[in-house]
């Protein structure tokens, strides 16, 4: 009974949920990596010679994660 009880709750918390919350709740991860990548370039920018070419390296991905990141957002789920 108590299965049962917990199914149900969980069909019409699911069924309530909106797909925006649902693509961002998948996209958030996405946002933390590509951020921490930006974090790991500004620190490697202070490496003479490889450190600039490095940090505009992690830019463009961390750009690039927010750019699939937004379409995701986009789906009408």
């Amino acid at each position: 009974m108590k299965m049962i009880i917990r199914a149900a709750m969980l069909a019409v918390l699911a069924s309530t949920l909106s797909g925006c919350f649902l693509t961002k709740l998948a996209t958030m991860p996405m946002r933390v990596v590509g951020s921490t990548a930006s974090v790991v370039g500004a620190v490697v920018s202070v490496l003479p010679v490889v450190g600039n070419s490095a940090d505009e390296a992690l830019e463009k991905v961390d750009g690039a994660i927010d750019a699939t990141a937004d379409g995701i957002d986009d789906i009408p789920i």
